[in-house]
C-alpha cells in the first residue's frame, strides 16, 4: 500500500487538531494578549457551554439522530431556575416553597431530562423524524420560555439569605482549584461521555444504532431504550448550559440559547462525527468545541463585524463536512487497496508452501 495514502489518512484523522492549532497561530500573531492565561481561562469557560451541547450532541447524532431543541431548552430551563429563585413554588393556602441552590439545579436538571425524554419518546414510539421531531420542541420550549414571564426577564438571581437560596452565582462564576466550574463540568461530562461510550455495553448499542439500524435491532440492540436515553441526555447537557449562562449573568431571558444548536453540530461535525451516524468521538466534539469558540472569540477581539463572524463559522462547517465526505472515500479506497494486496499475496503464500 501506498505511503501517501497513510499520510494522508493521519493527517485527515487529525484534521480537528490541526485546524485548532491553525486558530491559536493565527490569532496569536493578531491579537497580542490572545495566549495569556487570564484570555484562555475565559475562553475556555466559553468553550464549555458549547462543549457540554457537543458532548450531548454527539451522543445523538451516533445514533442517527439531530436535536435542535438544545438551545431553546438551554433558554426555558434558565428561566425555570429564575423563577425558583425569585417566586418559589406556589403551594395550597397562599404559601410558596423556595428551594435552596442545589435543590434549584436539580430540579431544572430533571426538567431538562423529560425534555429530552419527551423528545425520544415521540421520535421512538411515534416514528416521527428527528429533524421534526427536534424542531417542533424548539418551538414549543422557546414559547414557553417567552410565556414565563410575559416575555421579560428573571433579574438579580442573587437569592435572600432568609430564604436560604444564595450562591447561585457560584455555578457560572465561581472558581475549584483556580479553574472555573463550568470547565470542571465540561471535564466531567467529557470523562463519562468517553466511559460511556469505549467501556460500556450501552456505548456499543448507541453506535450499533446509528451504524446499521436494522442490523442491531436483529442482533437484540434495544433501539428504543437507546435513543430516548441519548436524547434525555442531550436536554440534561442543555439544561446545565441554561442554568451556567442564567448564573453567570445573574439574569434569566427567555431568549438564552438561540442559535446554540448550530454550534453544538458544528464542534460535533468539525470534531469528525458522521451526520449519518454511527462513526464519531466525543473527545472529538471537545477539540470541535474549542475550534468554534476560540474562532469565534479571536474574530471579537480583532474587531470582525458580527456578519462576517457568521459567515466564516458557517464556511468553516461546510468545509469540515467535505473534509469528512473525502476521508470517507479515502478510507474505502485504503480498505480496498488492503484487499487487493491480501489477495495478491496469498497465492505467493500457496506457492511458497507447494515448493
Amino acid at each position: 500500500m501506498s505511503r501517501n495514502y497513510l499520510i494522508y489518512m493521519y493527517l485527515l484523522k487529525a484534521r480537528t487538531f490541526i485546524a485548532l492549532l491553525i486558530v491559536i497561530g493565527f490569532f496569536s500573531v493578531m491579537v497580542p494578549n490572545f495566549l495569556t492565561p487570564s484570555n484562555l481561562l475565559i475562553m475556555t469557560q466559553h468553550v464549555a457551554i458549547t462543549g457540554l451541547l457537543a458532548i450531548g450532541m454527539t451522543l445523538v447524532i451516533l445514533t442517527g439522530g439531530i436535536d435542535l431543541s438544545v438551545g431553546a431548552v438551554a433558554g426555558i430551563c434558565g428561566m425555570v431556575a429564575g423563577a425558583l429563585l425569585t417566586s418559589g413554588v406556589p403551594l395550597w393556602g397562599g404559601n410558596v416553597l423556595f428551594l435552596n441552590v442545589p435543590e434549584v439545579i436539580l430540579t431544572v436538571a430533571v426538567f431538562g431530562c423529560l425534555l429530552g425524554l419527551v423528545n425520544g419518546t415521540v421520535i421512538t414510539r411515534l416514528g416521527v423524524a428527528p429533524f421534526i421531531c427536534t424542531l417542533g420542541m424548539m418551538y414549543v420550549a422557546r414559547g414557553a420560555a417567552l410565556l414565563f414571564n410575559d416575555g421579560g426577564t428573571y433579574a438579580n438571581l442573587v437569592g435572600m439569605a432568609p430564604l436560604g437560596n444564595t450562591g447561585f452565582a457560584t455555578l457560572g462564576s465561581g472558581t475549584f482549584l483556580g479553574v472555573y466550574i463550568p470547565i470542571w463540568l465540561m471535564l466531567a461530562f467529557l470523562l463519562f461521555g468517553l466511559y460511556l461510550t469505549r467501556k460500556t455495553p450501552l456505548g456499543r448499542y448507541i453506535y450499533a444504532a446509528g451504524g446499521n439500524e436494522s442490523a442491531a435491532r436483529l442482533a437484540g440492540v434495544p433501539i428504543v431504550k437507546v435513543k430516548v436515553f441519548v436524547y434525555a441526555f442531550s436536554g440534561l447537557c442543555a439544561a446545565l448550559v441554561g442554568l451556567i449562562i442564567a448564573s453567570q449573568l445573574q439574569t434569566a431571558h427567555p431568549m438564552t440559547g438561540n442559535m446554540f444548536e448550530m454550534d453544538a453540530i458544528g464542534a460535533t461535525v468539525l470534531g469528525g462525527t458522521a451526520l449519518a451516524g454511527g462513526r464519531g468521538r466525543v473527545s472529538g466534539s471537545i477539540i470541535g468545541a474549542f475550534v468554534i469558540v476560540f474562532l469565534a472569540d479571536g474574530m471579537v477581539m480583532m474587531g470582525v463585524s458580527d456578519f462576517w463572524q457568521m459567515v466564516i463559522k458557517g464556511l468553516v462547517i461546510v468545509t469540515a463536512v467535505v473534509i469528512d465526505q473525502f476521508q470517507q472515500k479515502l478510507q474505502s479506497k485504503v480498505v480496498m487497496l488492503r484487499r487487493h494486496e491480501h489477495k495478491q499475496a496469498m497465492p505467493q503464500a500457496e506457492g511458497s508452501l507447494l515448493r
